[in-house]
C-alpha cells in the first residue's frame, strides 16, 4: 500500500510540476498583430459623408440613433457625430472622444469639434483596422483580453451555458455531471456539458480530445491542482483567452478577443448581445456550429443560448424578444481578420533580418504598417470586377486570367494597397512581389530618360527616326523589331514617339547610347535585377515583379528621388514600447530636370497616345503620366502610372505564360483608370524645376515660337537648351531684318 501511495504521489507531484511551470509565466505564443494605416479626421478633408460612412463601417462602427459609446456613430443632415475608440498609437495615447464632424459647400470636411471639451480639434485619428497576424507554425493566433474588458454578460453567460457551479466547485462537479444529464434529456438535445470549465482548459491547455480513461484521469486530477494554485478569476481569465472558436484556413481562431474581430469585426467590449450568445454556443463545437458554413445550425444553438441568458436573469424579456429577431450579423468577407494576406506576406518580408521568427510569432508585437483600406478595397474590387468581364469579351474559360497590382505613395514611398492575385484572400503565390514578368513597353521611358539626360543633343521636340532596323549578333538570328501596327510612320518628335509607344524611334534613341546606359538608368530608378544589357531591353525584354514596378515608377513620380518602397512604419511591444522606426529614407538618384522632361511627355500618353481612354473617366482637368506595357504576343498586359499623390501599377496574364489577346490598354488600363477615379487621386502639379525653363514652340519646325504662330504650344526644356531661333510663322522672324538695319544706322 506505501508503494501505491509513493507511486501516486509521484504522479501528482509530475502533475503538479506540469501545471505551474506552463501556466505560471508566458502562457501563450503572441503572434505579432499587424495594423493598416489610421483614417484621420481634420478640416479640409477631401472625403464626403457616404465614403466616411462607409470607413466607419469598415471599422465596425455602426449606426445608431444616439451616440451609444466606443465604436459608434449617428448620421445627420449636413453633419455626423461618433465615438472613437480609444487606441494607443506609435507616438500617443488617444483616449476615447466624442466627435462632431461637418461638410462645407465644397464637399469637404469644414469641422471637427471635440463635443465634450466644446473646442474644435485639429486632426483625429481613428482606431486602424487589425488586418493580420504573424502566427505561429502550429497556426493559433489569439488576441489577448483581461477579465476586466470582458463584457459581464459573456463571462456570466458562459458560465451558465458551460459550468453554472464554476464558483463554488474544486475543479470538478459531480453534481454538474447529473445536472447536465437531467437538462439535456429534458430539452431532447446537448444543452450542457458534464466537463467544468476548469476541465476545459485543462484538456485544451495541457492535453488532448481523446476519449480515453487515462486523459480523463488526467484532466480531472489536473483541475483540481489547477485550482488550488490559481483562483476562480485567473482560470476564467484564461479560458477565456484559451478557447478554440473557429479555424481560418491554417489559422486556429482562439480566445473570445479575436473572435469578436474575426466574426464580428469589433472589439470584445462592443458586442450585443445576439453576438455574445453566437460566440458563447460555438464553445461547444465551433466546426459544428460555425456560423459561416452551417449558418442555420448556428443560428439555432445561438437562440438556444438567449434562452439561457433569458433564464438565468442575464437579459431581460423584451432583450431576449429582440435579441432572438436578429440575424446572425457576421462581418463580411467570411474571412474575419486575416484580411490582406498578400499585404502581410510584404510585412513579413521587410521585418526579416531585423527581428527573430520566434520573436514575431510570440512577443505580441504590434506592427503599424501603411496600408490604405480605402486604396486596398478599390484595388480588389477593380480586378475582381474586370478579370471575369475580360474573360468574357475574350471568350476563355472562367477563372484563365490573373491579376496583380500595387499603389504607393509619391511621398515617402509608402505601400497604400497590394494585391497577389484574383483571390485576395489566398495566402499562397503572391504575383506582386514574386511574379517576374517582361514588362514591355514599361520599360521604354527610361530609354527616353537616357536621351534626355544629354539635353545638349536631345529634347522633347527632337525628331527621330521611324525606319527599319536590323541588328546581328555572333551566332544569333538578326535581330528586327518591328512597330506595334508593323507600319512606318516617318520622322517623329520624341514626344509623339514616346505617346504612341513607337518601337523603332525606341530603339534607334536606345541604340545611341547603349543597352548598358540605359540599364544604368533603370537600375537609378529602383531595378534591383541582373538582366543582360542588351538591346531588346529597350523593348521591354526584361522581367520584373509588379512591386518593383512600382518603385521604379515612384521614382518618376517623386521627380528623381527615390524613397524606398516600404510597408512598416512602427514596431512596438506588446505593452506598447517603441521597438523600431522605419524613416524615410530618401535620396535622388535620377536628375530632376530631365525627370521632369520625361513626366510632361508621359501626360501625352495618357492625353493623345496609347492611354487616351483613361480620360473618359478620369477628371479631364487633371494631368495624370503614365505608360501602357504590352508584351510579345499579348502574353503581359501593363500600365503603370501616377498623379501627384498615388501611384499605381497592374499587371494582367496568365500563369501559365499563354497569350491573353490583351493589350496593355484594354487589359491593365481600365483597372488603373478606376482605382485612380475611386482614390480621387491628384492631378501633377505643372510647376517646372528651377532647371527647367518654358518655351513657346512652333509644333510644324519645332523651332521658338511668338503670337504670330498658329497652334503654338509652351514647351519645357533643360535650362539653357530651348531653340533661340525664330520659326518661320513668328512675327520677330519677320521683323529681324529691320532691327538689323536700324542696328547698322544707330
Amino acid at each position: 500500500m506505501s508503494v501505491g501511495l509513493v507511486s501516486f504521489s509521484v504522479y501528482l507531484l509530475s502533475l503538479d510540476k506540469q501545471i505551474r511551470e506552463r501556466f505560471a509565466g508566458a502562457r501563450w505564443q503572441l503572434p505579432a498583430q499587424v495594423y493598416a494605416s489610421p483614417a484621420e479626421l481634420y478640416p479640409g478633408l477631401n472625403i464626403e459623408p457616404q465614403p466616411l460612412r462607409h470607413e466607419l463601417g469598415r471599422l465596425g462602427y455602426r449606426e445608431v440613433q444616439e451616440l451609444q459609446g466606443p465604436g459608434t456613430y449617428v448620421a445627420g443632415k449636413g453633419g455626423l457625430q461618433l465615438q472613437t475608440r480609444a487606441f494607443q498609437f506609435w507616438d500617443a495615447n488617444q483616449p476615447s472622444l466624442q466627435l462632431g464632424v461637418k461638410w462645407g459647400e465644397d464637399g469637404n470636411v469644414s469641422e471637427v469639434y471635440d463635443l465634450e471639451a466644446g473646442a474644435p480639434r485639429d486632426i483625429v485619428r481613428l482606431d486602424p483596422m487589425l488586418i493580420g497576424s504573424i502566427y505561429p507554425k502550429q497556426g493559433e493566433d489569439r488576441v489577448l483580453v483581461k477579465l476586466s474588458q470582458v463584457p459581464e454578460l459573456m463571462s456570466k453567460g458562459l458560465l451558465a451555458v458551460e459550468d453554472r457551479s464554476f464558483r463554488h466547485h474544486f475543479g470538478i462537479s459531480p453534481k454538474g455531471v447529473l445536472r447536465a444529464s437531467i437538462a439535456n434529456m429534458r430539452a431532447g438535445r446537448v444543452v450542457q456539458g458534464g466537463s467544468t470549465l476548469t476541465q476545459q482548459l485543462v484538456k485544451n491547455f495541457f492535453l488532448n480530445s481523446k476519449q480515453t480513461w487515462g486523459r480523463k484521469i488526467n484532466e480531472a486530477f489536473m483541475a483540481v491542482l489547477l485550482e488550488v494554485h490559481y483562483s476562480k478569476d485567473e482560470i476564467l481569465e484564461a479560458y477565456l483567452n484559451e478557447v478554440h472558436l473557429g479555424q481560418d484556413g491554417n489559422r486556429a481562431v482562439h480566445g473570445f478577443g479575436l473572435g469578436a474581430q474575426f466574426y464580428f469585426n469589433k472589439p470584445l467590449g462592443e458586442l450585443r448581445p445576439y453576438e455574445i450568445a453566437l460566440l458563447a454556443g460555438m464553445v461547444k463545437g465551433p466546426s459544428y456550429y460555425n456560423p459561416r458554413r452551417n449558418p442555420k445550425r448556428a443560428l439555432e444553438r445561438r437562440n438556444l443560448v438567449l434562452d439561457v441568458f433569458r433564464d438565468e436573469g442575464l437579459i431581460t424579456e423584451p432583450e431576449h424578444a429582440a435579441a432572438i429577431q436578429m440575424p446572425l450579423g457576421l462581418a463580411g468577407g467570411g474571412s474575419g481578420v486575416e484580411r490582406y494576406p498578400a499585404f502581410v506576406e510584404l510585412v513579413k518580408r521587410q521585418l526579416k533580418g531585423q527581428y527573430r521568427d520566434e520573436d514575431l510569432v510570440s512577443e505580441g508585437l504590434r506592427i503599424f504598417t501603411t496600408l490604405e483600406p480605402r486604396a486596398q478595397e478599390s484595388l480588389e474590387k477593380r480586378i475582381a470586377a474586370a478579370l471575369p468581364q475580360l474573360e468574357k469579351t475574350r471568350k476563355m474559360k472562367p477563372e484563365t486570367l490573373e491579376a496583380s497590382g500595387v499603389v504607393t505613395s509619391v511621398d515617402g514611398g509608402e505601400v497604400l494597397a497590394l494585391v497577389g492575385g484574383r483571390d485576395t484572400r489566398y495566402a499562397g503565390f503572391n504575383r506582386a512581389l514574386d511574379a517576374k514578368r517582361s514588362i514591355g513597353s514599361l520599360a521604354k521611358p527610361f530609354v527616353y530618360l537616357t536621351a534626355l539626360m544629354h539635353p545638349d543633343r536631345f529634347n522633347v521636340q527632337t525628331l527621330l527616326p521611324d525606319e527599319p532596323i536590323s541588328l546581328t549578333r555572333a551566332g544569333s538570328k538578326p535581330w528586327t523589331p518591328m512597330n506595334y501596327d508593323r507600319q512606318l510612320h516617318g520622322p517623329q518628335s520624341l514626344a509623339n514617339a514616346l505617346a504612341q509607344s513607337y518601337n523603332l524611334p525606341t530603339v534607334y534613341l536606345g541604340l545611341q547610347f547603349g543597352a548598358k546606359a540605359v540599364k544604368d538608368t533603370l537600375v537609378a530608378a529602383g531595378y534591383s535585377g541582373n538582366a543582360a544589357p542588351v538591346p531588346s531591353m529597350f523593348l521591354g525584354a526584361v522581367e520584373i515583379a509588379p512591386l518593383e514596378v512600382a518603385q521604379m515608377y515612384a521614382t518618376l513620380a517623386a521627380n528623381g528621388y527615390q524613397a524606398p518602397l516600404s510597408a512598416i512604419r512602427e514596431v512596438q511591444t506588446k505593452d506598447g514600447a517603441p521597438l523600431s522606426r522605419f524613416p524615410i529614407k530618401l535620396r535622388q538618384t535620377l536628375p530632376e530636370g530631365p525627370v521632369y522632361l520625361l513626366n510632361w511627355t508621359l501626360q501625352g500618353v495618357l492625353t493623345r497616345g496609347t492611354a487616351r481612354s483613361a480620360y473618359s473617366v478620369l477628371p479631364g482637368d487633371r494631368a495624370y503620366a503614365g505608360k501602357t506595357g504590352t508584351t510579345d504576343d499579348y502574353r503581359d498586359s501593363w500600365f503603370a502610372g501616377f498623379g501627384a499623390d498615388r501611384v499605381a501599377v497592374v499587371w494582367v496574364g496568365r500563369d501559365d505564360n499563354k497569350p491573353t489577346g490583351l493589350s496593355g490598354a484594354n487589359g491593365a488600363l481600365p483597372i488603373w483608370t478606376q482605382v485612380m477615379k475611386d482614390l480621387n487621386a491628384r492631378g501633377l502639379d505643372q510647376i517646372p524645376p528651377p532647371d527647367v525653363e518654358e518655351q513657346l514652340v512652333d509644333p510644324a519646325s519645332g523651332l521658338k515660337a511668338d503670337e504670330g504662330c498658329p497652334g503654338a504650344r509652351s514647351v519645357p526644356y533643360v535650362r539653357g537648351n530651348a531653340p533661340q531661333q525664330f520659326a518661320p510663322c513668328a512675327s520677330a522672324a519677320e521683323s529681324a531684318p529691320m532691327q538689323w538695319l536700324r542696328d547698322i544706322f544707330q
